[in-house]
């Protein structure tokens, strides 16, 4: 019961020993940063999704929709060498990296999004679904 806190407690129970290692190791890394900054601002008619993906080309990002989900995924890799004279490296460097965040678009016009990546910003138009009316029928009585 005493571990649904959700704060850090200072008590050194001998059975949260595991739970405190755990939650400080992963602490120190970058585990509580998300993959990318994003703003969301509602237009009235929709919504401005602006993704920050600095350093990244057009052709590294990829948008997904499936089922109400949006997916957001930037992946690079760039490789530098630099070789002697002989033929033996002298500095090989490579950089891998990806990132990826899923939104929730309920209540958007999936066939009306839009998409524009200009000076490492993605901007994502999501126009809001036009709300429809419930259709009345008559039954004919026989």
């Amino acid at each position: 019961m005493f571990g649904m806190i959700p704060f850090d407690r200072s008590d050194n129970n001998v059975f949260d020993t595991f739970d405190s290692f755990a939650r400080d190791f992963f602490r120190r890394s970058n585990t509580d940063l998300p993959a990318f900054r994003t703003d969301i601002r509602d237009t009235g008619d929709g919504y401005l999704l602006e993704a920050e993906l600095p350093g990244f080309n057009k052709e590294d990002i990829t948008l997904d929709l499936k089922d109400g989900i949006l997916t957001i995924t930037a992946a690079h890799s760039e490789t530098s060498e630099k070789k002697g004279d002989d033929g033996s490296y002298i500095r090989r460097e490579r950089r891998y990296g990806s990132f990826q965040r899923s939104f929730d678009v309920t209540g958007i016009d999936e066939s009306a999004i839009t998409a524009a990546y200009q000076n490492g910003v993605l901007a994502l138009t999501l126009p809001k679904a036009k709300p429809t009316e419930p259709e009345s029928k008559k039954i004919i009585i026989q």
